[in-house]
Formats: C-alpha cells, sequence, structure tokens
C-alpha cells in the first residue's frame, strides 16, 4: 500500500531541504489548528510554538511569527511597520498568499516571498516549533534557525 503525502507537507518538506533545514518534521494524529493543541501533541510549552499568523495591510500580506503565548497587538506592530491598518486575513488571502491553510501556515514554502516578523519571546525556547504547510504537521527549529530559514525580521508584537 502506497500513500500519498499531503501536496503542502510536500512542498514544505522541498523547501525545508533546499534551505538547509535540519529540524524534524512530524505528522501528528489530528489537526493541531491552535498553539495550546499544538503543544499538548507535542508535550511543550505553548510560548514554544511559533504560530504563523497572516495579516493583511494595505493590501498585501504580512506574516508574523509569534509564541503560542502571546497575542499580536495589531495597532502597536501596524505602527512599528509603518502601515495603515493590520487585519486577520480572511482565509481565501491567506490560502492566495501562502498556498496553505489557517492553522497549517509554514513559515516557508510559500508561492512568493511573504514579509516576516518574528517574536524574540521565542528566543527563550531551545526548541521552537512551527506548522509544516498542513493542520497536522509541524516541524522543530530553533529561534537562530528559523531567522535563517525566513530571513525574518525581530519586532516585539505585545
Amino acid at each position: 500500500m502506497t500513500t500519498t503525502e499531503h501536496p503542502g507537507i510536500a512542498r514544505f518538506r522541498g523547501e525545508h531541504a533546499r534551505l538547509g533545514g535540519v529540524g524534524e518534521i512530524v505528522i501528528l494524529p489530528d489537526s493541531v489548528h491552535t498553539a495550546a493543541l499544538a503543544a499538548e501533541a507535542l508535550g511543550c510549552e505553548v510560548g514554544a510554538i511559533a504560530n504563523s499568523l497572516v495579516f493583511e495591510a494595505d493590501g498585501a500580506p504580512v506574516l508574523i511569527l509569534t509564541s503560542g503565548a502571546h497575542r499580536v497587538d495589531q495597532a502597536k506592530v501596524s505602527a512599528t511597520l509603518g502601515v495603515g491598518a493590520l487585519r486577520r486575513a480572511k482565509p481565501e488571502f491567506v490560502r492566495e498568499h501562502t498556498g496553505q491553510v489557517i492553522g497549517g501556515v509554514s513559515p516557508i514554502a510559500h508561492p512568493a516571498p511573504v514579509p516576516t516578523y518574528l517574536d524574540p519571546w521565542l528566543r527563550r525556547y531551545d526548541v521552537v516549533w512551527a506548522a509544516a504547510g498542513h493542520p497536522a504537521a509541524v516541524f522543530s527549529t530553533s529561534y537562530d534557525e528559523l531567522v535563517a530559514l525566513t530571513g525574518a525580521t525581530e519586532i516585539d508584537v505585545e
């Protein structure tokens, strides 16, 4: 019997390898579309989960990788980025710009580059977990590797 890997995970796996990612890709038995569910499934602190949150800023996508322990202060971040407003993106917008669905958006493997920002709180963890292109797929990484993989700029999100 053969199984086919979900296309989102396969794209992630290819891009992760191309960029030299060394973390483990884990396919969980159930969807982990929230930081709390992911932390529970992985046996780690919720703060070690890097949520990939897509926002719309003046019609363009912005990806913020934030600790699962934080909420994004949209007014503060929009002021920091110098954009008119930062709004949570609708599912169609997320899929259009990342090729992935909400709850499974990875920090990489998007159809085109998306400006990416990183919550410095994630530095506190030796191992950080992030989505790998599907709501049931995650990968382990470090803060420094996440910066290297994404080219993200560090910003305070709270």
